[in-house]
């Protein structure tokens, strides 16, 4: 079934990331891991320019922006490969998250205006950006309740709101607001997209969410953000009026596969890691972990799930190359749900197998932990997704119970 997914040119591309990782991004981690990214942002930007030299920027992007022009099922496998370094390979080869969602959006939707202003200088690396949709007043599991407005008056739009997790708002040029310009429509006909340059009198960062005790910074933070009285020109409407929902399963489809291929090349970073502590580290005179039945549960069943996730999310992320994300709703909340808690689990059990060096700062496993248990949160919690695909099977056997209620 892989051969299927090893096109000719992933095969001439996959080896180069795979090098450069392992040369030049993995050696950062043992000076720079714990630091914040103000502090290696200077050398990140010097491998930047190595990347571009190479040829291996914009793998995500079609040949018409610039970029390789690589499928997704391509690129998914790519960005396992980028996380083997995981907090520096996505950013250094430009596509970490949210600039990458707001790349393929704005690339997708924008008008030229909003191409040459913004996106241009996001795709050459030139800037960052941010996305808030998110808020602290409503629940996040329900993406239609949404407090912030954008009001339109004469060729402006106000936008009055507060939003949280705004992931990568500190440092970034411009945000993608999620907020209601037609208050009267449907509900998922009521929001829109519209671009805030983050120089806007009205658009201030409130703070950076603290997230199990780390602040984070650059694009790895996540801002609690107001709007006063912002006012954009209407030319920063991404599409149309009351589209903001349609565009936001444009973005978060392939998004998915993004994280789900991100998170299974974290979980390949731990397996690795929690095997070769296994193989090496004697508990008792000429025995190793790895000698017990308990440990080699672990192997076993780690290296299973990494392999049954991949297989479910190429094939995914291959449906979706196909049909469209919204042909294939249900794998898409599948694969969702179900890698992120295998990574956890991977995570896990390799923390555990290195005992009290496991969760120190001594080695990344739990800083990865730390920064990957939102993962169940994230683009829809995991209850959330599960809940979508019941009723999705249930329909299929002639119980819609979502007609039922109305």
């Amino acid at each position: 079934m892989e051969e299927v997914f090893a096109t000719a040119r992933l095969n001439e591309i996959l080896p180069r990331v795979k090098h450069f990782v392992k040369t030049e991004l993995l050696p950062l981690e043992k000076e720079y891991l714990h630091k914040p990214f103000t502090e290696v942002a200077g050398i990140l930007e010097k491998k930047r320019e190595i990347v571009k030299a190479t040829g291996l920027w914009g793998l995500h992007l079609p040949q018409s922006e610039g970029g390789l022009g690589l499928s997704l099922c391509e690129f998914g496998q790519l960005s396992e490969a980028l996380a083997e370094a995981p907090f520096y390979g996505h950013y250094t080869f430009n596509c970490q998250a949210p600039d990458i969602g707001n790349m393929e959006l704005l690339s997708k939707f924008g008008n030229e205006a909003i191409k040459k202003q913004f996106l241009h200088p996001l795709l050459e690396g030139k800037t960052r950006s941010c996305f808030a949709m998110t808020e602290p007043e409503y629940a996040g599991s329900n993406p239609v309740k949404l407090g912030t407005t954008a009001v339109r008056e004469g060729n402006e739009f106000v936008i009055n709101g507060h939003k949280w997790f705004t992931s990568g708002a500190e440092g970034a040029a411009f945000a993608i607001v999620m907020a209601v310009t037609n208050p009267d429509e449907a509900p998922h006909r009521r929001a829109s997209m519209l671009i805030v340059p983050t120089n806007n009198p009205g658009f201030k960062i409130v703070r950076n969410v603290q997230v199990f005790g780390e602040h984070g910074s650059g694009w790895a933070s996540h801002a609690e953000v107001r709007f006063t009285d912002c006012r954009v020109p209407v030319e920063n409407l991404i599409g149309e009026a009351g589209s903001g929902f349609k565009l936001a399963q444009e973005r978060l489809g392939p998004g998915r596969i993004h994280h789900c291929m991100r998170w299974i090349g974290i979980s390949e970073r731990a397996f690795d890691m929690m095997c070769s502590y296994a193989a090496t580290r004697e508990i008792e005179e000429s025995r190793v972990l790895g000698e017990k039945q308990f440990i080699q549960g672990f192997i076993s069943e780690s290296r299973v799930e990494i392999d049954a996730s991949r297989l479910l999310v190429l094939r995914t992320a291959y449906n979706i190359d196909k049909h469209g994300a919204a042909q294939v709703r249900d794998q898409i909340s599948g694969i969702k749900f179900y890698v992120a808690n295998m990574m956890l689990r991977v995570l896990d059990r390799a923390i555990q197998v290195h005992g009290a060096l496991g969760v120190s700062d001594d080695t990344i496993l739990s800083s990865l932990y730390r920064h990957e248990r939102g993962a169940r949160i994230w683009d829809g919690a995991d209850e959330v997704h599960k809940q979508n695909l019941a009723l999705s099977i249930l329909k299929s056997y002639g119980l819609d119970i979502k007609a039922k209620r109305k």
